[in-house]
């Protein structure tokens, strides 16, 4: 078995917003995948169905037969760089604001090819 991956990273959301999501469809086959996380209205689970959209047509495109039977072998979410503004605050002081990033990987196992 080969592991085909696609990963998104610096994706513009908390990698907390985007875990559970991964925690859902890791190992479950790939058209079960896309079916669950078809029908959340999550933002996180926007960003993870087309990562896994696009780890499934990377297999295609080496050559599997049946993408849909497609195993998900690895779905992890990463934190990312932040950015860091500060935040004006009473007296004089200063609250730091951390924009969070986050690096979404989905990694399929394949049958081996050739």
């Amino acid at each position: 078995m080969s592991l085909v991956t696609a990963s998104h990273r610096h994706a513009r959301i908390s990698a907390t917003k985007v875990r559970p999501f991964a925690d859902l469809i890791r190992g479950m086959t790939a058209g079960d995948g896309v079916e669950a996380l078809r029908y959340v209205p999550n933002r996180g689970a926007r960003f993870l169905e087309k990562v896994l959209k696009s780890a499934i047509a990377n297999a295609e495109d080496r050559g599997v037969r049946n993408p849909d039977r497609l195993k998900i072998a690895e779905c992890r979410v990463d934190g990312g760089p932040m950015f860091k503004r500060v935040q004006p605050r009473a007296r004089g002081m200063a609250f730091l604001i951390r924009r969070r990033t986050a690096h979404i990987h989905v990694g399929v196992e394949a049958p081996e090819l050739g």
